[in-house]
């Protein structure tokens, strides 16, 4: 052990006296190796912020989605009444879900509703869901909130409306409590308690309410067809649970097919992607490399004398190897400490606003494989670097060292 150490140290007070000529190579390693890991912990951030943008359309992973479809008979008469019974997918819905404990799911429709605005009534593209689906989307508002579970109680219904909505309505500060008529057979008030962006800028009106509230407001649920159930389950029971669901819906929701399916797989970032800029800063320390490399000849060839010196007071030829290789590798070894700790700063105040366009919901950590990956190119590079300086010192002769 003292050995090691006394080489470190060596290798250490080498590199002390011969600085000016490895500072240039060891600045480029240190540039390379903070892109390397720079660029290894942006890459899992992207990712990180691609799969959340899939999530808010797709669903978390894995979320399984169940449609159901009225069966048809030989000569295309449905066997069943046109206009679904709400209750009867409630029943079905909430007992598969409690029986394999399920925690978040949600009900899901879509159809279109008239809201009584300032300029007139307008018929509106209205998707009903219940509270959970905004855990599972990951739905963010601009302004107010999404739906709680306690909402699901409230005797007037809530909606959440989108920017284009929200304008139209007179844009109303929403600590106001404003509120808008649905017409139709029943007019009811609804409350506006969030706004969402729009999806482009010439988006319609559009809203989301609670299925609890909707089942209210009419007589059935004409114009909204049977409900989708989305269900976040864990990624490695999802194969396991998307038979098993298909055939309890089935048994629960006679004269139905249905159809179980996970959302799409998100690959987030090429990963040929990640190697080409991954090979850019490879190459960038390989560079770094050639240059230590030539510096390390040099500064061999001064040494040939000391070097003879310690030879013949029988330093073995071991040990000149190791204390020549050591030094490469020591000054790598401190290039790319320096170069992750730059890497590290850099990450952390990226303005992901402005980088991304849009906010990480879950800001992964500084990831502990991208500075072991900078730290290990840095190490291997300094021990290349190093292999043909110590094989020229260990090859000379002892007396041709001396009379150098």
């Amino acid at each position: 052990m003292s050995g090691i150490v006394s080489t470190l140290v060596e290798a250490w007070d080498e590199l002390r006296i011969h600085k000016l000529r490895v500072l240039l190579a060891l600045i480029g390693v240190a540039v390379a190796v903070t892109a390397i890991t720079g660029i290894t912990a942006a890459v899992q951030m992207m990712n990180q912020a691609f799969r959340e943008q899939a999530e808010r359309y797709n669903g978390r992973d894995v979320t399984l989605m169940a449609t159901a479809y009225q069966r048809w008979s030989g000569d295309m008469v449905a066997t069943t009444s046109t206009t679904p019974d709400p209750a009867v997918f409630e029943a079905a819905y909430t007992r598969v879900v409690e029986q394999y404990g399920i925690e978040h799911w949600s009900r899901v429709g879509w159809g279109q509703a008239p809201f009584r605005f300032p300029t007139g009534t307008q018929m509106v593209q209205l998707q009903v869901v219940d509270p959970a689906f905004g855990v599972i989307n990951r739905f963010q508002t601009t302004d107010g909130r999404w739906f709680a579970d306690s909402d699901v109680e409230r005797l007037a219904p809530a909606v959440v409306v989108n920017e284009t909505f929200w304008k139209a309505l007179g844009e109303p500060a929403l600590d106001t409590h404003p509120t808008i008529v649905l017409g139709g057979p029943t007019p009811v008030r609804a409350e506006v308690i969030g706004v969402y962006a729009s999806s482009w800028d010439q988006e319609p009106p559009a809203a989301y309410a609670l299925t609890d509230h909707v089942n209210r407001w009419t007589a059935s649920n004409e114009g909204y067809g049977p409900p989708e159930l989305r269900m976040w389950v864990p990624p490695e029971m999802a194969e396991e649970l998307q038979p098993l669901i298909t055939r309890d819906l089935m048994a629960l929701l006679p004269g139905y097919d249905v159809n179980v399916y996970p959302n799409e797989y998100y690959n987030a970032l090429d990963s040929a992607t990640k190697w080409v800029v991954l090979g850019v800063g490879g190459f960038a320390l390989l560079l770094g490399g050639l240059r230590l490399v030539n510096i390390a000849l040099v500064t061999v060839r001064h040494r040939i004398r000391e070097i003879g010196i310690r030879r013949s007071f029988g330093a073995t030829s071991g040990r000149v190897f190791f204390g020549v290789l050591m030094e490469s590798v020591v000054a790598t070894v401190v290039a790319g400490l320096v170069g992750v700790v730059i890497a590290v700063a850099i990450i952390k105040n990226i303005p992901v606003e402005r980088v991304f366009g849009g906010g990480i919901e879950d800001m992964p950590p500084f990831p502990l494989s991208a500075a072991m990956i900078g730290m290990a190119c840095a190490t291997g590079v300094g021990a290349l670097a190093g292999l043909i300086p110590a094989t020229v010192a260990v090859r000379v002769k002892v007396i041709d060292a001396i009379r150098y």
